[in-house]
């Protein structure tokens, strides 16, 4: 019997120690948890590359200080180099999170910002992939599921911004449903947060005058609000004359996403009544009539007008038209950076040109191997003379899922212009 004793209570200790290994290991797997991978060699030398299609990628890139690419996923910040590689390569460097997912990445010179479901910022050095800095900031609001390429994640982040302060200082400004904050993007620290309203106000970007711009519907019609993305405090309440009960606001002339931009657009529903407006000074926007037209673009005070039956140079504040081309159309605006515009043709041609004189800087195809022309653009973007474009298929719909929607398994082209 005692030998009988001891063999159950043998066999009772073993199953206690087998559940507690379990319980270990749930834990250890289901805890909140972050690994950071950091790069193992030098920071790449920024390479010369010649004008061209360079390759073409599964997921949208953001060329970071012309060296690197980083990529997002749903718990991950990444990259690769060169940033002239044909294809996507073994990281150069990793951050992961668990469980929040990633709902937005924002690049500034050499620091690479990443939003999480969570509401946390985390700020990551390039150069090494080292996190630098770490914030609580507001909650995101819902974010559509990215597709398989997450280009919304990476070239149009919703709720986060940076801007230029009147002391030469970057901030960045993250906003939510019920509040947002402005954080020195040197280390983290939270300059300031202000409590919204949580249903009848949002935020589109920030002006190369440093100013948060948002549209307030809480009280009466809707109204622009530009806020010191310094100080958070609210400078200026405006409403543009004549305006729609139903207004729409799209920042233009953005170097970056929806930051630093110079230029509002402001219209109806469905584009109706489009009026344009510089905001490169604070105070009140002022009246830019060569941004009315919707296939309008913005680079300095200088427009690019696709509208009609050739491609036009304009002045923001005046309208007044300063070149012309006639044989570079019909085509579409791409994507813009300063000193850079750059048309896509039906041909999917790419014609860089310079927006102040008119003049070619670069032309070539957008194709590579035996891929064809047989797309269509989707998200688009474009830094330092490299562009990189979602090819769709010819017949996708936005109901498509994303083997319909995308012409093939690497649907991002990359080209330097």
């Amino acid at each position: 019997m005692a030998k009988a004793a001891r063999r159950r209570a043998v066999v009772a200790l073993v199953a206690v120690l087998a559940v507690a290994a379990s319980v270990a290991v749930v834990v250890r797997v289901l805890a909140p948890a972050e690994v950071e991978t950091v790069a193992r060699e030098p920071y790449p030398t920024a390479p010369a590359p010649t004008a061209g299609v360079i390759g073409r990628l599964p997921v949208a890139p953001l060329v970071v200080d012309g060296r690197l690419r980083v990529y997002a996923g749903a718990r991950q910040v990444y990259a690769d180099q060169p940033a002239t590689g044909r294809h996507r390569v073994t990281p150069f460097w990793s951050y992961r999170r668990w469980p929040a997912t990633l709902t937005g990445v924002l690049a500034q010179d050499t620091t690479v910002v990443s939003r999480w479901s969570d509401g946390t910022l985390v700020a990551l050095d390039a150069r090494t992939g080292r996190v630098a800095w770490r914030a609580d900031g507001p909650e995101p609001g819902p974010v559509p599921k990215p597709r398989r390429t997450y280009a919304s994640t990476v070239w149009d982040p919703a709720g986060l911004h940076v801007a230029r302060a009147a002391d030469g200082r970057t901030v960045l400004v993250s906003a939510g449903p019920g509040a947002v904050g402005g954080y020195d993007l040197a280390d983290g620290r939270r300059l300031w947060r202000a409590d919204v309203a949580r249903d009848c106000r949002t935020d589109v970007g920030t002006t190369a005058s440093g100013e948060l711009v948002g549209v307030d519907t809480c009280e009466g019609p809707p109204t622009i609000e530009l806020r010191d993305a310094a100080t958070g405090t609210v400078r200026t309440r405006w409403r543009p004359p004549d305006a729609a009960e139903q207004l729409v606001v799209t920042p233009v002339g953005c170097p970056h996403g929806h930051s630093g931009c110079r230029g509002l657009r402001t219209a109806g529903p469905g584009g109706a009544g489009g009026k344009g407006w510089l905001v490169t000074d604070p105070g009140e926007p002022s009246a830019a009539p060569g941004l009315d037209a919707v296939d309008t673009v913005l680079d300095g005070e200088r427009v690019v007008d696709t509208s009609g039956p050739v491609v036009v140079g304009r002045s923001a504040r005046t309208g007044a038209e300063l070149w012309r081309r006639a044989d570079i159309h019909p085509a579409r605006v791409l994507a813009t950076e300063p000193g850079r515009v750059h048309l896509l043709t039906d041909r999917r041609e790419l014609v860089t040109v310079d927006p102040l004189t008119g003049a070619t800087r670069s032309s070539l195809v957008l194709d590579i191997g035996r891929d064809g022309i047989g797309w269509r653009p989707g998200r688009a973007y474009a830094v330092d003379g490299y562009v990189a474009v979602e090819r769709l298929r010819e017949s996708a719909t936005p109901e498509d899922d994303d083997q319909g929607y995308f012409l093939m398994a690497e649907p991002v082209l990359l080209a330097v212009t």
